[in-house]
Parts: structure tokens; sequence; C-alpha cells
């Protein structure tokens, strides 16, 4: 059992929450048995470590026989070495080590998407983990991270994606410009969300078609630059007094509403 808090082993891992160890490794943090348990079931081969404490590995059986099935050996600790090794506070007696497996922008689309959100300059940790997380819920085929978007093994960004960082391709680092001609040559219309945009009611039929949805800048939105890839802005109404929607808000209701006009037309 693990149960010196300092030890060399214990503060690599916590080393993990900075960006600078993640590029220098390749591996990111898992918090908690939910994160653990979507990592086993969809991405096991990611897996490099599991630690958990006795108590959290009887409360938590399934996460315990899908390590074994997977072959992963799980390390025992103290809870003082789970609060040094964790981001949060209250790590829930879990936690885990695993590879960064980012999809290349070729294998995105070469898989013939009809639905992905590329992500530029999206800042906010909380907001990139919720818009991969509705990206996967709404049936999007990928997640493109360009320009400096908030890296996703960010350990906040995991989290809020609740897992949804296993189920579905994303691809970071990927310049905008050569993600928008890629979109383009595999037939997918390229719709910015842009408070500028033509009414989302009045133009909401061609969302039936393949759609690449692009969000900006929680403050700046989207430079004119990118605006100007794009085929179509759109920006969504508000009805009440909102002064506005918050970036993963709004990027929820875009995917959706996509989601429901394609899959309305099968």
């Amino acid at each position: 059992m693990l149960e010196n808090p300092r030890s060399p082993r214990v503060r690599a891992v916590a080393k993990l929450t900075k960006r600078s160890a993640r590029q220098e490794t390749g591996l990111f943090l898992l918090e908690g048995p939910q994160a653990a348990r979507e990592a086993l079931a969809f991405r096991p081969d990611t897996l490099v470590e599991l630690f958990a404490t006795p108590t959290a590995m009887e409360r938590h059986q399934d996460v315990r026989d899908a390590a074994l099935e997977a072959g992963l050996e799980i390390v025992f600790t103290t809870e003082a070495v789970l609060d040094a090794m964790a981001d949060t506070v209250t790590p829930q007696g879990i936690v885990a080590v695993a590879r960064q497996s980012p999809t290349s922008l070729k294998d995105v689309f070469a898989a013939s998407p009809t639905l992905i959100a590329i992500c530029e300059e999206v800042r906010d940790p909380g907001n990139l983990g919720t818009i991969i997380r509705a990206a996967d819920a709404a049936g999007a085929d990928a997640v493109v991270l360009t320009g400096r978007t908030v890296d996703p093994y960010n350990p906040k960004v995991v989290r809020a994606t609740t897992g949804s960082l296993f189920h579905l391709p994303v691809a970071v680092g990927a310049d905008l410009s050569t993600t928008v001609e890629r979109a383009h040559a595999a037939g997918l219309r390229v719709v910015a969300a842009d408070v500028g945009g033509d009414d989302f009611l009045a133009r909401r039929d061609v969302l039936a078609e393949p759609t690449a949805w692009l969000f900006g800048n929680e403050a700046r939105g989207l430079e004119e630059a990118a605006l100007g890839l794009a085929d179509l802005a759109l920006r969504l109404p508000i009805y009440g007094r909102a002064e506005s929607l918050n970036l993963a808000t709004a990027a929820s209701v875009c995917l959706y509403e996509t989601a429901f006009a394609q899959r309305g037309g099968r």
C-alpha cells in the first residue's frame, strides 16, 4: 500500500495536474469512480495505473472487477495519498493515470462525419468539457479543437466530460483553416455560432445536411477571419431578459437542434 504522500511515485501522478507534465509524459489524470468506469469500459487500453483506497474499491466493486478483467493492477493507497495525487478536494477514493489518445484530423474526416463540433479558442475548461459531453449526447461524430483552445486533458475538462472524452474522437491542436477545408472536402457545411448571424429559426432547415458547428471564445466570440471561413453564421434568439447564453449551453442547443433535424429526416 502507498502510504507516503511525498513519495516520488505520488508526486509524479500529482504533477499531471500541470500541462507541462502532461505534454512531457503524454499522460493525464482521471479522478473518481465514474471517470475510471468509463475509461475501463471504452478505452481500457489507455489506462496505465489505477490507485484506490480499500474503502473505495469495496464501494465500487464494478470498477475493481473491470480493472481486473482488463489486467490492470490496482494500487491501494491511504486517503492522504489520494488527496495528494488529485486535483479535486474530494477525489472519491479513486485516481487513475491514462495515456492521451487524440484522434488525427485526417481520421476524423475519413470516417464520413455528419455532425462535428469545432472549438476555436474555447478557454474555459468547464465549457470545453460540457461541449464534449453535449456532442457525445447529441450523437456527434467528433470534436475538433483548434487555435488556443484549452487542453482537453486538463483535469477540469476531463471531469466536465463525465466520461464522454472516451466515447468519441477528439482532435487536438488543429489549424482552423485546414479543418474547414477538410470539412468542406468531406461534404459538411460549416456553420458558425455568432451573435451577428442570421436568426436560427429562419435557417434551421439547413441543419438537416451534414454540419460542422464552429464555436468561438467565451468573451470575444469568433474573430472576423474565423467567421469568414464559415459558410453561414447563426444566432440563437433570446426571448427572455438574459443578456446572453453561456457558450456551452448555446453549443448544446445548436448540436441537439442539428441532431433533431438530421434524424428527423431519416
